[in-house]
């Protein structure tokens, strides 16, 4: 079973024909897209989800945008930032770019445009070539091409859905991780929420991978979800 991942977007929009017209159009153009209308419920979501961008507007009801891509940086969201704005002076520009933006357009604006500089953002985020096809944590390696993890070199025999859940917390290491981000990105919110499905397939993960006499990878944070160990 390959991991397949579908790049996710979070578009933060107040105005609402904006914010329809972006959610269908970058649908349309194979992105999984989450709206918000204000920066609250956008921290919110990124407490819940991983994002691969965001496209930010600044004049939001609750807060600024650049406060709020400060806020969202400060919490350890690394995903890049396409400031999408009506403020054009230079100066609101170059303040975007340097609090946080990685582009800056301005409206109005033309959706291609804005498609081609969310690509140049993703490119340049993206994982090189050797990353994408081999994941290493301490002694735990994975060959994304063979679909084979080891340990400390010894191979683990991991069921086809156990290989893409430690897929995705080697890919997240080091990050806390929830039950409704791993039923999300692994098994595509299918199942529902109140399923026990995650905490079953960790336990049998944790027992192939946390075997005796090797250090404890996978930690379980109580009431909130679990963390790959990275150091």
């Amino acid at each position: 079973m390959a991991y397949h991942h579908v790049m996710r977007l979070l578009v933060v929009e107040d105005e609402i024909e904006i914010q329809g017209f972006l959610k269908e159009s970058l649908t349309e153009a194979g992105y999984r897209v989450d709206v918000a209308g204000d920066g609250g419920t956008a921290e919110t979501l990124t407490r819940t989800h991983s994002y691969d961008a965001l496209i930010v507007d600044l004049g939001l009801p609750d807060q600024d945008g650049i406060d709020l891509i400060l806020r969202l940086r400060s919490l350890g969201v690394t995903a890049p930032v396409v400031i999408l704005s009506a403020r054009r002076s230079v100066d609101d520009r170059v303040r975007g770019l340097e609090q946080g933006g990685d582009d800056y357009l301005t409206k109005p604006f033309a959706f291609a445009e804005l498609l081609a500089r969310l690509r140049n953002v993703l490119k340049r985020n993206a994982p090189t070539a050797m990353e994408s096809t081999r994941l290493t944590v301490l002694d735990l390696e994975l060959d994304l091409l063979k679909r084979r993890a080891t340990r400390n070199g010894e191979v683990l025999h991991l069921s086809p859905q156990e290989f893409v859940l430690l897929e995705y917390l080697v890919r997240n290491a080091g990050r806390v991780v929830t039950r409704a981000m791993i039923l999300d990105q692994v098994w595509g919110m299918r199942i529902h929420p109140d399923t026990n499905v995650v905490d079953v397939h960790i336990y049998r993960l944790r027992g192939k991978v946390d075997t005796e006499g090797c250090e404890p990878l996978i930690k379980t944070l109580r009431g909130v979800g679990y963390v790959l160990k990275d150091r």
